[in-house]
């Protein structure tokens, strides 16, 4: 493959993998406010987001293996097409239902969003792996970074649009103005794509799911915790103590997690300068998970500490987040950059579908300790919980491989400083 085309087809990617982003953030927000408005309490706002947690993990087990055999192309269309459907269902939810039927219809639609999250994070990710030449591990930890921090970026921005469009225009015309959009999104890249993008030469076998290295093991178990760290206080404690706590509404909560997650995108981007200075300018190892998962334990619980003690909540929630969200953001950059790092060209979509079953297991098992930690011990018992399961991150990561390694990221430290 040309270089020309290597860029272009990265563009492609990136551009698709962006717009099903700002779909992805904003339907949270809007599912979030809007039954938390009709009443629905934190265990109930957890469920709604059950399936799209749990079937993500199954996506994740499985679309690696899809992808293999069928190309990171069809994957990808596939998780856009998802959404759309997604989206249309959510905007079919009529105020008259009972909360019963709401939950499951609603339950059963975020699966369909779930199962398309994956599918395209997965391909996005793993697509890199396949345009980035093998001895230049630097430019795949730069270009992992921009992907991951480009994402969560607009994640956030979609976060702003899904509490923003609330207010606006309401919950149902602004879920089929997303689908509208995303749709266009689909059909550019049905015509764009090469047809043979990500296709392995040869075909994985189904038993080969489970089949995995050490190291992908350890690193997908440390995923696992590091993702529950964090949903276990940000999925439904956060934005219900935002509102319920501190009263404040749809569009303060949504441009609040909205600047948050940007800013998390910010560092996640520029994660490569922080730790080409840190390791002296090589790519990083296990050490850099160990140290970064336990000073984010270190962190959650000095948030945990000052509101027990009777800080002002406001000041201690929102500076625990922004230092929460520097520490964790370059962990989880480390982590992306890992995953592809002990991957092979032809193993790198099974590899990084079962890393990421990991880290949606992680985020189902955070969301449902949300609702339920918050309903029964408020904001505090949230970040107790994420206090263990970082710690339990930094323990996995300590398996991890920490060689050092000649794979010197001065391309980094030449863009950086720019």
């Amino acid at each position: 493959m040309s270089s020309v085309s290597a860029i272009r087809n990265y563009a492609l990617v990136t551009i698709a993998y962006w717009a099903f982003t700002l779909t992805d953030g904003a339907l949270r927000m809007l599912v979030l406010l809007h039954f938390h408005a009709l009443g629905y309490t934190p265990v109930q706002l957890a469920f709604l987001f059950l399936f799209y947690e749990l079937f993500g993990v199954v996506t994740n087990l499985v679309g690696g293996w899809l992808a293999s055999r069928m190309g990171l192309r069809v994957t990808l269309l596939g998780g856009l097409a998802l959404q759309v459907v997604a989206l249309v269902m959510l905007g079919l939810v009529a105020s008259s239902w009972s909360k019963a039927v709401s939950v499951a219809y609603v339950m059963g639609a975020q699966s369909l969003s779930g199962i398309a999250k994956d599918l395209t994070k997965m391909s996005s990710k793993s697509t890199i792996k396949l345009l980035v030449p093998a001895n230049q591990q630097s430019s795949l930890f730069k270009w992992v970074a921009i992907l991951t921090g480009s994402k969560n970026a607009l994640k956030g921005a979609g976060f702003f649009l899904g509490g923003f469009l609330l207010t606006v225009l309401g919950y149902r015309h602004s879920l089929f103005a997303m689908a509208a959009g995303l749709g266009m999104v689909l059909i550019g890249s049905v015509l764009s794509l090469p047809r043979e993008l990500g296709k392995s030469k040869a075909k994985s076998k189904f038993k080969g799911l489970l089949s995995k290295t050490r190291e992908v093991n350890v690193l997908s178990a440390a995923r696992f915790f590091l993702f529950g760290a964090r949903d276990i206080w940000f999925v439904v404690g956060v934005p219900v103590f935002l509102s319920v706590n501190l009263g404040w509404g749809f569009t303060e909560v949504g441009s609040f997690l909205a600047l948050w997650v940007i800013g998390y995108g910010v560092i996640q981007s520029a994660a490569p300068v922080f730790i080409s200075r840190w390791t002296g300018g090589h790519a990083p190892q296990g050490r850099a998970a160990q140290v970064l998962a336990f000073l984010l334990a270190l962190v959650t619980a000095l948030v945990a500490a000052g509101l027990t003690a009777g800080y002002a909540p406001t000041a201690v929630i929102l500076g625990g987040l922004g230092l929460f969200g520097v520490v964790f953001a370059i962990n989880s950059s480390v982590h992306s950059y890992l995953i592809l790092a002990y991957s092979d060209g032809d193993k790198v979509a099974m590899n990084v579908g079962f890393y990421y079953m990991a880290n949606a297991g992680g985020r189902l098992v955070g969301t449902l300790l949300s609702g339920i930690l918050f309903q029964s011990y408020g904001v505090i018992g949230c970040l107790w919980a994420s206090v263990a399961f970082a710690a339990a991150a930094g323990v996995v990561s300590l398996s991890l491989p920490h060689k050092d390694t000649s794979m010197v990221m001065s391309e980094m430290k030449t863009e950086g400083s720019d």
